[in-house]
């Protein structure tokens, strides 16, 4: 498997900015008007006055050249968020298959080319947005049942052509939650089914980690902890020791899950799965916010306590949790307990630096004190917690040794304000999209913001073509088969041509 993006430059290839993102002594640092050397996919000199020879040197002025940001949660499907934002609760509005879809028989929503698209579009954005390492995830409700091997099969080959530092695996499950006629949501479970998903993703793994010059590595996906099954968990563990690669569960991340898992198995989340021997440091949680000691969960108990301990990484996604009202408590306080934490977008846009901000202020809300957290403490997160949890320490920091994946985020734009320091106002008024040049394992994977053999435009009208098609075939998979206009609200009353006066 060749990559298709731009080869590595021949010779030792020196940047330089108004501020560069150092890393020394354990933790980053700022390098004002500093230089970072690259050769041959890996960092040779950060800091100031390099005394070698260079083939190349580029100058980006007033910018910031920092590490890539490692995404744990990276979206890889189009995002149906939209049309949950204002259309509640989800289990009447389609985002919960009614037991009358399940007996009807559940299939694949989309073609084997639409999902190919999805993911390159996706991928794309995600560089776009200044993130070099992704472990993709997306939503199994338009699936027949899990991902496919297939479907991973292509996922790999667009994340190689595009340059992108990628963690794949299929998703797999052994339940499903069902909203019955009288709105009861249960599990419904295919046990024989997911284990022989698992089966197929221990082969995807073992034929793709290391793949593409090692861009491509291997992950497990068990989908969510209320749709698996104990064995399905056990195996899933006892695979990833094996392979020693990282395995992702969704976990504490909704009431509806967390009462699942406490009536079907008289524990917590964290507790059911530390009984099982499934955690250790190679698994990722997201989303961290529904625990023991929260406000959704009256019941004492140590969830937090148990994570850490295990040497497990939260995963936090504080855009979408915040969408849907719901956010860690608090940011600050996870830290201080000693917890280790990574960041996911799990959602569209994937601006990291839009949930890096949303995050800060809802840790400051939460925690009702403005220096609850600081703007290098949910950088750091983005970069280094990502890289810890996915025990890379040549990721997610700029030093002698480390991969060459750098990003040049600029401050010319108009909307950047002034500057005190790079990373405040980052933090205050950067967008995802001031990321101007983004370099993976020393290619250049994005210029001035183009992306090579990528169409923009294009690839917008095709994405919302297809995410209309999926609307269409949303009443399906509803309770009680409403249509369209009945699922989806509209903010004011809609008037088209030709509608009588």
């Amino acid at each position: 498997m060749t990559p298709r993006a731009k080869k590595r430059p021949d010779g030792r290839i020196l940047m330089t900015a108004r501020w560069v993102v150092g890393h020394k002594d354990g933790r980053h640092r700022l390098y004002e008007n500093g230089e970072v050397v690259f050769e041959d996919g890996e960092v040779v000199f950060v800091g100031h006055g390099f005394p070698g020879d260079v083939a190349r040197r580029l100058d980006y002025g007033y910018a910031l050249i920092g590490p890539g940001f490692i995404d744990c949660d990276a979206l890889s499907d189009l995002d149906t968020t939209i049309l949950g934002y204002d259309n509640q609760p989800a289990w009447k509005k389609g985002r919960v298959w009614p037991r009358s879809y399940l007996e009807a028989g559940p299939y694949e929503m989309y073609t084997r080319e639409e999902l190919a698209f999805q993911k390159r579009y996706a991928f794309s954005q995600l560089i776009r947005n200044g993130i070099t390492t992704a472990l993709p995830i997306a939503s199994l409700f338009y699936r027949a049942w899990g991902e496919t091997v297939q479907e991973f099969e292509d996922a790999a080959k667009a994340a190689a052509d595009l340059g992108l530092r990628a963690y794949l695996g299929p998703a797999y499950r052994t339940g499903n939650q069902l909203v019955e006629a009288d709105g009861r949501i249960v599990t419904h479970y295919d046990e024989p089914r997911g284990l022989a998903e698992l089966d197929a993703a221990i082969d995807f793994a073992r034929r793709h980690d290391g793949a593409a010059g090692g861009l491509i590595r291997a992950m497990f996906a068990p989908d969510r902890i209320e749709t698996s099954t104990a064995e399905l968990l056990r195996r899933t563990a006892a695979a990833a020791r094996e392979l020693d690669i990282p395995v992702r569960l969704h976990c504490c991340q909704s009431k509806i899950e967390y009462d699942l898992v406490l009536a079907q198995h008289g524990m917590s989340p964290p507790e059911w799965l530390a009984s099982l021997g499934f955690l250790d440091q190679r698994c990722l949680l997201p989303h961290g916010t529904v625990v023991s000691g929260s406000r959704l969960v009256d019941r004492p108990g140590r969830d937090l306590e148990i994570i850490r301990d295990s040497g497990a990484s939260i995963v936090h996604c504080p855009l979408v949790s915040g969408r849907h009202g719901n956010a860690i408590n608090h940011f600050g306080r996870y830290r201080t307990m000693g917890l280790k934490i990574a960041m996911g977008t799990d959602t569209a846009p994937p601006d990291m630096i839009m949930n890096l901000q949303v995050g800060m202020i809802l840790s400051r809300t939460m925690a009702g004190n403005v220096g609850a957290v600081r703007s290098e403490d949910y950088y750091d997160a983005a970069t280094i917690g990502g890289a810890d949890a996915l025990r890379r320490p040549d990721l997610g920091r700029l030093q002698p040794g480390s991969r060459a994946d750098i990003t040049v985020f600029d401050f010319d734009r108009p909307h950047s304000g002034q500057v005190i320091d790079p990373i405040q106002t980052m933090m205050l008024t950067g967008h995802g999209r001031d990321f101007s040049t983004v370099v993976i394992d020393g290619r250049f994977v994005m210029e001035d913001r183009a992306i090579p053999g990528q169409d923009e435009a294009a690839d917008n009208i095709r994405a919302q073509k297809q995410f209309e098609g999926v609307m269409a075939r949303y009443p399906e998979r509803t309770l009680g088969h409403p249509p369209m206009n009945k699922i989806f609200s509209s903010s004011y009353p809609i008037e088209r041509k030709g509608d009588a006066a």
